[in-house]
């Protein structure tokens, strides 16, 4: 029984609210189509803003983070461990969503969300290290990848060991799910920054909002 409350019950509960597809729905709600068909396919912050609708976009991105954020916050009331198992499920959940196949965005904006959940601190510096990142490198995939990454070595000095943990498992799995835009990186054709939506379309990184 303790098991149940402590870690299945939140974890469901997290993957559930995680697989929410606000991206689909909300471009859909404002009569942009359906946005699996649009640039990369993606459902998240980023792809959405190729749509050319900065509202909606951003929409996107605070709603994906909030799912992240509002299951860590809920299950706090749980105990120590209840927190990390909704922020793994909430993630997962946004990167594998039951409702379109388990197919899902890329887990930055969720796995920020979750990082305020577990701890302002941890969420402020990988805001911070993102806006960092970007405006030295200039590459919107590369800032996500490097502020995580970041976060995740942070988090064992700010966080329950075991909430450490599950944020350290979160970061190869954002590395997974960005293999794409690793590649361009490596290449040297990924887009930078301030590229517009129409001359990035086909790409999952460059716009400001990042890689979500």
């Amino acid at each position: 029984m303790w098991y149940a409350v402590h870690v299945v019950l939140p974890l469901a509960f997290g993957f559930l609210l995680g697989s929410i597809p606000f991206g689909l729905l909300l471009t859909r709600a404002a009569g942009l189509g359906d946005i699996r068909s649009i640039g990369s396919g993606n459902i998240g912050a980023t792809n959405v803003l190729r749509t050319g609708n900065k509202k909606v976009a951003a929409a996107v991105l605070l709603l994906d983070a909030l799912k992240g954020y509002a299951p860590v916050l809920i299950a706090s009331f749980f105990g120590p461990i209840a927190p990390a198992a909704a922020a793994l499920g909430a993630v997962l959940g946004h990167m594998f969503t039951p409702w379109l196949a388990f197919k899902g965005g890329k887990g930055v904006a969720t796995t920020l969300g979750v990082m305020w959940g577990l701890s302002w601190q941890l969420g402020a510096l990988a805001c911070a290290l993102w806006l960092l990142f970007a405006f030295v490198f200039r590459y919107s995939s590369l800032a996500a990848l490097l502020s995580i990454a970041a976060a995740g070595v942070a988090s064992w000095w700010l966080l329950d060991p075991r909430a450490a943990a599950v944020v350290t498992v979160l970061v190869p799995l954002i590395f997974i799910r960005h293999h794409e835009n690793i590649g361009r990186l490596l290449a040297g054709t990924e887009s930078k920054i301030g590229k517009t939506a129409a001359a990035t379309a086909g790409h999952n990184g460059g716009p400001p909002l990042g890689t979500v």
